[in-house]
């Protein structure tokens, strides 16, 4: 007998090895399952969660699911006694008890992905861990105009990173918003997709500040997802400034499907 149970947290990835559990390795994972295994006397539960993030990648809405041996804890308690246990980079935000069906990754109708780039000439310190850097001119009119040519169904093929096991990448791009803070001298890049591909992101926002400094034709992503060729954007955003922000499990709502206006 066991319970499932599925969970919100938020994490500051900076000084975990990524979400997976890795031997020798700090992990979010690991650190929930250690946590687990103490409430349990010993027994071990499996953590499941929505997607992998990479070592120095956060998260605001990761979502995980896992099983919970013996008699029933209610969700407020679990949420107060996973978060008596973890570590300050770890909060859990929501707990809820869930029918056994629901997979927290094959459940999943989208995901919102965030990525943080500051265009300060030289690393601010204390923005280091949670943005990216690119310390050059763009032009943000440009990576949106370009941007909304990621919109719709395509192989994603050219932004996906060696070493990913997915072979279909066919995807659906619901959402892509770029915008400028300019009190923070950052741009801000929003993704809503049915599904993300090894390094996506951090690939796709590579391209963008290309075409936003000038570097590639403001046309120039249809010409790319046709190539299906991952040479075709050769570089990558650093890990840092990426953030899992939201994981959607009903339909992605309407205010978020500009694919609709295509």
């Amino acid at each position: 007998m066991s319970i499932r149970y599925k969970m919100t947290m938020a994490y500051d990835g900076h000084l975990f090895h990524g979400f997976q559990t890795q031997r020798n390795q700090r992990t979010v994972q690991g650190t929930v399952e250690a946590a687990l295994t103490k409430m349990t006397k010993g027994k071990e539960v499996i953590v499941q969660g929505s997607g992998r993030t990479d070592a120095g990648v956060h998260a605001r809405g990761q979502v995980i699911h896992f099983d919970y041996p013996g008699n029933i804890i209610p969700p407020k308690r679990m949420l107060f006694a996973l978060n008596s246990m973890m570590p300050l980079d770890i909060v859990f935000r929501k707990s809820e008890i869930v029918n056994k069906n629901f997979h927290v990754r094959y459940s999943t109708t989208g995901k919102w992905y965030r990525y943080r780039v500051s265009l300060d000439k030289f690393t601010n310190p204390f923005k280091r861990f949670y943005t990216g850097h690119y310390p050059y001119p763009v032009d943000v009119s440009k990576m949106q105009r370009a941007a909304q040519d990621l919109l719709g169904t395509h192989d994603f093929t050219s932004f996906a990173a060696s070493g990913g096991q997915i072979k279909n990448k066919i995807r659906t791009m619901y959402y892509v918003n770029v915008q400028e803070d300019k009190k923070e001298n950052e741009v801000i890049f929003d993704f809503i997709c049915s599904g993300f591909l090894y390094n996506m992101v951090r690939i796709l926002v590579a391209m963008l500040l290309e075409i936003g400094n000038g570097k590639r034709p403001i046309n120039d992503v249809p010409r790319i997802i046709k190539a299906k060729n991952r040479q075709e954007v050769r570089e990558t955003a650093q890990a840092n400034g990426l953030f899992l922000y939201h994981v959607f499990y009903e339909d992605i709502p309407k205010k978020y499907r500009q694919d609709l206006d295509l």
